[in-house]
């Protein structure tokens, strides 16, 4: 991976910083790529957010098909490059159809048959583009996943909102030759 940051070298790297990495190295992404990249720069901030990114993906009580639906339809809305390359094939091994990835990366609405994913796709829509939920999707997404599991996806939308900003601003990429997803905007 690359991005626009200067390179982070181990001999260089402050005694904070060498203790995140470790940390980010023993656990359970075993590497540096990602946001992690950029965060590192700020020890702290690398700090705490690879332990809520952890809890986020790893451990929540939504099932690994419906956080990564999430996940990639957070990474359409930001067209975020690397987000989209990083999950799209996890999305894929856990089930969500080719025909949902390829309408979320397309920009359509996916058809779905499943309710819950429907739902997700629903709730996430609707506090990325309104900033809020109405009160019947609301009931319909706790009566689905109960209050426990609804906070934990809203946390899971807010860190890979966080991830794709990260991402953008500091252009972090794979290097890799498939074609990037998104098209890239003209600034």
């Amino acid at each position: 991976m690359y991005s626009r940051l200067s390179e982070l070298r181990p001999e260089a790297m402050s005694l904070k910083q060498k203790e995140v990495l470790e940390e980010i190295l023993r656990g359970p992404r075993q590497n540096l790529d990602g946001p992690f990249l950029a965060w590192i720069h700020s020890p702290e901030l690398a700090n705490h957010a690879q332990r809520l990114g952890a809890f986020c993906r790893y451990h929540t009580s939504i099932p690994l098909r419906l956080s990564e639906l999430a996940i990639l339809t957070t990474a359409a809305l930001w067209q975020s490059q690397a987000e989209w390359l990083i999950h799209e094939p996890i999305a894929r091994e856990n089930g969500v159809q080719a025909d949902i990835i390829e309408a979320l990366r397309s920009g359509r609405e996916p058809q779905f048959e499943d309710e819950q994913e429907k739902t997700v796709y629903l709730l996430t829509l609707s506090l990325y583009q309104q900033r809020r939920v109405p009160e019947p999707l609301y009931k319909q997404a706790r009566a689905l996943f109960g209050e426990s599991a609804l906070v934990e996806l809203v946390g899971i939308l807010g860190y890979y909102a966080m991830v794709a900003m990260t991402l953008n601003v500091f252009d972090v990429r794979l290097q890799t030759d498939q074609p990037l997803p998104f098209p890239e905007p003209k600034l």
